[in-house]
């Protein structure tokens, strides 16, 4: 699908070639004795000429294999730390419905499909998009059966994408924030399922991935967690993002406070269980509207600091998380100095403005096009 963003590869290639390396005794090496860094690029096409190192050979080449051991391990840890990312998918342009012969239930699916490709609310009863929902038929791809004899419609994504964007509406992409849903006090268990049924509902209609986990809010001493802390939490469960819910355990269908914490900021309002997801997903979607631009084009973001794969987790999962981001990659690394090329709408404007707000970075020197920070640890 178009939308759809190209997740970052070369981990998974360079875990290839340096199993493979490291099964055949094969490695560069440097004239000071030590492993020199390993250019995952270009190390295929110099396989033929490096230097073929014997089991019987010097206690450095020990050492080397124990740093080519270390290495494939880490890059095979990221290939599946990139692959744990795309479960985040939304599977933004299927829709289930009871009578697919039905013109108006047509109809009515697409005005689904609009919502959550755009990210707003409004967008099924939008003027500018009249045109597709009343020629539903048109973009329809294929049916399926689907679930109590309903059938699940599949439209054209590429070719809705294309009509939204020739409306001048932004397309929001389907590989979403991955959103950690906290209620405190948390719900009754005669209530539960009530509870999560109208949260699950409303993220379908929105197309906004949730998962309800009861994580604390406080620490030991009763004080309330910053952001920074929660996202830290909210990490370790593969989320994006926490969404807080505050409210009354014996009125469910009272007000809510809600606050949304995200990698760059924090906000808050208040309305019923529904309004939670529905607020967070307006607030996604504006920060989408808000990365609108001609074309993608590569940013190079050189961050210092990086000494732990739970420190490059951490990093990746904030450069694809950004809004407008198509792709993250590793383009160089030094000792904890790693460079990133991100394919951004609105290219290194765009990516400088989005991370103004990380609490994660803190902002180094500028060369040029390259945008330097630091990780706080």
């Amino acid at each position: 699908m178009r939308g759809g963003r190209r997740r970052c590869l070369w981990p998974v290639r360079a875990c290839t070639i340096v199993l493979e390396a490291r099964r055949r005794g094969v490695c560069e090496w440097t004239r000071s004795g030590a492993l020199g860094r390993i250019d995952t690029r270009t190390a295929a096409r110099r396989r033929r000429s490096t230097v073929i190192m014997r089991k019987d050979s010097t206690p450095g080449l020990r050492r080397a294999r124990a740093c080519v051991a270390a290495l494939a391990g880490f890059f095979c840890l990221v290939a599946a730390y990139e692959s744990a990312l795309a479960a985040r998918v939304v599977r933004v342009y299927e829709v289930e419905v009871r009578n697919a012969d039905s013109p108006a239930a047509l109809q009515d699916a697409l005005r689904q499909v609009l919502v959550r490709a755009t990210g707003r609310r409004d967008a099924g009863s939008d003027p500018a998009l009249a045109g597709i929902v009343g020629d539903a038929q048109r973009y329809v791809a294929s049916f399926r059966p689907g679930a109590s004899g309903n059938t699940v419609v599949v439209f054209d994504g590429a070719r809705i994408e294309s009509e939204i964007t020739a409306a001048g509406r932004s397309v929001w992409e389907a590989e979403r924030p991955f959103v950690i849903v906290v209620l405190s006090p948390p719900p009754a268990p005669a209530a539960a399922d009530s509870v999560r049924r109208t949260l699950e509902q409303a993220a379908a209609i929105r197309g906004l991935p949730i998962t309800q986990a009861p994580l604390p809010l406080t620490d030991e001493l009763g004080v309330e967690l910053d952001r920074a802390a929660l996202l830290q939490s909210a990490r370790r469960l593969g989320g994006d993002a926490v969404l807080v819910g505050r409210g009354d355990n014996a009125a469910l269908n009272g007000e809510w406070q809600w606050t949304l914490h995200t990698a760059f900021s924090t906000e808050s309002w208040t309305g019923p269980l529904d309004a939670g997801v529905h607020g967070a997903a307006d607030a996604f979607a504006r920060v989408n509207d808000g990365t609108m631009s001609p074309g993608e084009e590569p940013a190079l973001v050189r961050i210092e600091g990086v000494a732990t794969l739970a420190d490059y987790a951490s990093v990746v999962r904030l450069l694809d998380s950004l809004p407008g981001v198509r792709q993250v990659s590793m383009e160089e690394a030094a000792g904890s100095v790693v460079t990133f090329r991100v394919l951004a709408r609105g290219g290194a404007q765009r990516v400088s403005q989005a991370l103004s707000g990380a609490s994660q970075l803190a902002p180094a020197s500028t060369s040029g096009a390259l945008l330097m920070y630091r990780l706080r640890q």
